[in-house]
């Protein structure tokens, strides 16, 4: 199965020749601050599957509670958060699912964790099947 997504503008296009290796939520600050909502819903694939189909995505760095890099990209144009690469994760891409096409968002109803628990605001409900860690853990 072919993920595929794009942005809000349809400017930026990508797609993943892989399922998800993990999927999980994020209730971290940098994620909260990064969607302007309460967490990430992310879509972890290998890099080798993942290409940029259309457009060139803008990128911005931040700094990690390991002290290491997270690239945030994203259009430039419309503004709609895309994926990432973190240092923690090398040789993956960290989809944002509010990004994928074809009602694949939903992650197929199935979160595999839950990231930075200890961040979670409290009107969400963890997820009671996903794995709960208080902070980020390597993937898979």
């Amino acid at each position: 199965m072919t993920l595929s997504g794009s942005c809000m503008c349809g400017e930026i296009a990508y797609s993943s020749s892989s399922e998800p290796k993990v999927t999980a939520l994020c209730h971290c600050v940098d994620c909260q601050k990064w969607t302007g909502s309460a967490y990430t819903s992310n879509a972890v694939v290998p890099e080798d599957s993942f290409q940029v189909k259309k457009g060139e995505p803008k990128w911005y760095d931040t700094i990690g509670e390991s002290g290491g890099k997270n690239r945030h990209f994203f259009c430039s144009n419309c503004g709609s958060s895309l994926y990432g690469k973190l240092d923690i994760m090398p040789g993956d891409i960290v989809i944002k699912a509010g990004s994928l096409d074809n009602g694949a968002t939903n992650l197929n109803n199935n979160v595999d964790v839950e990231f930075y628990c200890k961040d979670r605001v409290g009107f969400v409900a963890q997820q009671e099947e996903a794995k709960q860690l208080p902070r980020f853990i390597g993937s898979s």
